[in-house]
């Protein structure tokens, strides 16, 4: 009982308070990204985003009850559970929004690669903490690569671009934090520079178009460059102050594309002007910077890279969203996280917020 009472005490309360408060501003912005004038009550997706916020929050507690430590030595097992549910996907999925990525499960439907997001970064935390007295040369580099290459790949047929990114971003960010020497990421960057124009045939046809038009959006103002121009529209009509709550006119009458998930950055920015913008990139930017420093205070290896590679996720899924929908940079597909509609992803992150909480928590028991 001793035990449990100093991990009260010692509970961290930040973290998942500037979740909820950007989860909160999300399920309101999801609430008005598909609000229909005249409609009394809650639209059914802000209903569902409601609900898996509460379910979300009983994981990210439920992420508490065990020593984190033991994840270390059942990674890979997570790893392969979720690379199976990856590999399932084509034979169990669903299709929606042109794509095959969700596996019903009774009333809900569930990601797999938004999971695989945290089964690299459990698997890579766990291949770093074990090979950092071995040296970090090129071995230490290739396995990390191949376990973000074969559930890239799977998840590159289905397709999803967005996730595909982030999974490598991600990686290469464990392989900086990991301690890989710097000529190996030249190598890394060589390969990738060759690689590139092979891919290039292979991405679909509006993955080539979303490319393009980033650099040049007018040339096709009716086609691959709408996204880009109308969220563009919408994030400078908010001004300083914004239209507000329910009044943005770019939103309310349909002219932005997939605003409830992509672009919903472009719906709160019109709504709450370039002031509540800002206060939203200030809330990321403190959950990171939290995130930041339970890993500097973790006791052992593998937790400062668990809470690493889980600050990592947040932090290139909330740039990389802002800048897209900002014209800053291509539309991939990549949701604001805690923030865009969206179950699966929402339980995660919550699911790793309450692991880097596990990790903080625990800093005095060694």
């Amino acid at each position: 009982m001793r035990f449990d009472r100093r991990l009260i005490t010692h509970f961290e309360w930040l973290l998942p308070l500037l979740a909820f408060a950007v989860s909160g501003l999300g399920a309101m912005t999801v609430y008005s990204a598909t609000h229909v004038p005249g409609a009394h009550g809650l639209s059914p997706l802000a209903l569902r985003q409601l609900l898996w916020l509460a379910g979300g929050s009983v994981a990210m507690l439920a992420a508490l009850v065990f020593d984190y430590r033991r994840l270390e030595r059942s990674a890979f097992v997570v790893y392969v559970l979720v690379l199976l549910a990856v590999l399932a996907v084509p034979v169990l999925g669903r299709i929606g929004g042109g794509s095959r990525r969700w596996i019903p499960l009774g009333p809900v439907s569930i990601q797999p690669s938004e999971f695989m997001k945290l089964g690299l970064v459990l698997v890579l935390a766990r291949h770093f903490a074990r090979s950092y007295e071995r040296g970090l040369g090129l071995r230490a580099a290739v396995v990390p690569m191949l376990l973000t290459a074969v559930p890239a790949a799977a998840i590159l047929a289905q397709p999803d671009l967005g996730t595909v990114a982030i999974l490598g971003i991600v990686s290469l960010t464990m392989l900086m934090l990991g301690g890989i020497r710097l000529r190996w990421f030249v190598l890394l960057g060589v390969v990738v520079a060759v690689a590139a124009p092979l891919a290039w045939p292979h991405l679909k046809v509006y993955q080539q178009k979303r490319i393009l038009t980033f650099v040049h959006p007018e040339m096709d103002p009716r086609g691959a460059g709408y996204h880009v121009l109308q969220s563009k529209i919408a994030v400078g009509s908010g001004m300083m102050w914004g239209k507000g709550f329910l009044r943005g006119t770019q939103n309310q009458l349909n002219f932005l594309p997939e605003q409830h998930t992509d672009f919903i950055f472009s719906v709160f920015a019109e709504e709450w002007g370039f002031v509540g913008a800002l206060v939203l990139i200030a809330l990321y930017l403190a959950l990171v910077l939290r995130g930041i420093v339970i890993a500097t205070r973790a006791r052992d290896r593998f937790g400062v890279l668990l809470v690493l590679g889980l600050t990592a996720i947040v932090f290139w899924q909330a740039v990389i969203n802002v800048g897209m929908t900002t014209g800053l940079l291509p539309v991939v597909g990549i949701p604001l996280p805690f923030f865009s509609y969206g179950g699966s992803s929402l339980l995660c992150l919550l699911v790793g917020v309450g692991l880097a909480m596990n990790v903080s928590m625990r800093r005095y028991f060694f």
